[in-house]
């Protein structure tokens, strides 16, 4: 053993001497071939959501994270624009304009104008708002932002029953409970049927996707959160992964297409690399938003990135390994300590963990497959 462990260590000895030696003094230093470069983030876009306007730490941490991408809503008025409306051209440049000036780029824009209550819900004047989004389309791609994340939920959106459950750590979280619904009564609205949203979703798909599609823009339908049946008579109808199969079918095209939510793929009871893999392999993953929970859809807690069900390994490989590269963002992290619980799931402490755990998976995936 003695001897063996003299020799590993002459030899060492002399392959670190041969190295300092410089660079013709022998083989080991002529390596016969180079390995592609690493791409950093693995060719992910990688995004923070600003959902509350400029906040200064959280500009400040982006750039400081390297993560120089934007998603956020369209609000000129802050930025002193009161003459044009949000689908306008003038306000989407000086929103634009706005990040450009902070050192980030405005990516996707989450939560669209001109798209309410009436064309979801198929009321008089849809028309009108679908003019406004056909519009909002050409001048988004005249302003060179080509990603727009919806959803299907009209009346009640996201919708949590706790948004302060302590997690771990004392870490606190937004979960639902349906049991804890306290308010079951029908909204001022009424009753729908399922298939009466589904007519509205097509009627909308069929009236602007075209004009997506013509422009270069990619439409996102982000899932329902919670994927429940109905909440107060509003049915929710994007709640499975066939369902997404289905509205893809609607109206074929490139720009129809998802954001990925993994969280709520999740709650849906989806085994997320598969559900990747199918729309990814076919070009319809727009958009992600990368996070976890525990539970199911009528009872569920979010968590940390690495404290969920889903195997986000390979949840992160499947992404890569169908030739995703587009904006992907973290989303619904717990508020840690010393960070304010005022806007739950968008803790600026949050946020860093997220960022390090997935960029880590990145790295390391990226690196295993040059």
């Amino acid at each position: 053993m003695k001897n063996s462990r003299r020799h590993f260590l002459k030899n060492s000895a002399s392959a670190a001497a041969l190295s300092l030696a410089g660079p013709h003094a022998g083989a080991l230093s002529q390596p016969t071939s180079s390995p592609l470069a690493y791409v950093k983030d693995g060719g992910m876009q990688l995004c923070l959501a600003h959902f509350y306007g400029m906040d200064k730490r959280r500009i400040e941490l982006s750039k400081q994270l390297q993560v120089l991408n934007a998603v956020g809503g369209i609000n000129a008025r802050p930025l002193g624009i009161t003459d044009a409306q949000p689908w306008e051209y003038k306000a989407i440049m000086a929103v634009k304009e706005a990040w450009a000036k902070e050192g980030l780029t405005f990516k996707v824009v989450e939560g669209p104008p001109a798209l309410y209550e009436k064309t979801k819900l198929g009321l008089p004047g849809r028309d009108e708002e679908i003019d406004n989004f056909i519009l909002f389309i050409r001048n988004l791609a005249k302003a060179g932002i080509d990603t727009i994340c919806y959803n299907w939920m009209p009346v009640i959106s996201w919708a949590r029953t706790s948004l302060d459950l302590p997690s771990r750590g004392g870490a606190l979280v937004s979960a639902f409970d349906i049991d804890n619904i306290k308010d079951n009564s029908l909204t001022t609205f009424g009753t729908f049927t399922k298939e009466v949203m589904w007519k509205n979703l097509e009627y909308f798909l069929k009236a602007v996707v075209p004009e997506a599609e013509k422009k270069g823009i990619k439409l996102a339908l982000h899932p329902d959160d919670p994927p429940v049946d109905a909440i107060r008579g509003i049915p929710r109808i994007m709640i499975s992964a066939d369902a997404f199969k289905r509205m893809i079918e609607l109206v074929p095209s490139p720009s129809n297409g998802i954001t990925l939510c993994q969280g709520t793929f999740a709650t849906m009871g989806e085994d997320i690399p598969s559900v990747i893999n199918y729309f990814g392999k076919r070009g319809k993953i727009h958009f992600v938003h990368f996070r976890d929970v525990r539970g199911s859809r009528n009872h569920f807690e979010e968590t940390f990135h690495d404290d969920g069900k889903t195997n986000m390994y390979e949840a992160m490989k499947t992404y890569y390994d169908i030739g995703f590269r587009g904006p992907m963002r973290p989303d619904h992290v717990p508020t840690m300590a010393g960070d304010s619980n005022e806007h739950p799931g968008y803790s600026n402490i949050g946020v860093l963990f997220a960022i390090g755990y997935m960029r880590g998976l990145l790295e390391a995936i990226a690196r295993q497959h040059r």
